[in-house]
């Protein structure tokens, strides 16, 4: 089991930056990958951000390609998601999510969820 805790979400104005992290717990020596997701009200989770936990290589979002930026502090299990320039549209529920190795590359494990709300 690996566990999954958000945090880091608010109110940010048009144009403005927030950083949230997701610190794991549990096995996380299984832990292949972890990435970040958003469901906005009304519409279905989209994938937003992906890093594998060994190498480190990453794939974006072209939504937030070039604004955002996912890192990872292997020391203290915890994967951060810089967001810059953001945008009202970027407003959603943020999720942290880890991909294990044995689960075939899906997402087996989530955490609650943080709200990040971008005024205009």
């Amino acid at each position: 089991q690996v566990q999954l805790v958000e945090s880091g979400g608010g109110l940010v104005q048009d144009g403005g930056s927030l950083r949230l992290s997701c610190a794991a717990s549990g096995r996380t020596f299984t832990i292949d990958a972890m990435g970040w997701f958003r469901q906005a009200p009304g519409k279905e989770r989209e994938f937003v951000a992906q890093i594998t936990y060994r190498s480190g290589n990453t794939n974006y979002s072209d939504s937030v390609k070039g604004r955002f930026t996912i890192s990872r502090d292997s020391a203290r299990n915890t994967v951060y998601l810089q967001m810059t320039s953001l945008k009202p549209e970027d407003t959603a529920v943020y999720y942290c999510a880890a991909n294990v190795i044995g689960s075939g590359g899906r997402y087996k494990y989530w955490g609650q969820g943080t709200q990040v709300t971008v005024s205009s």
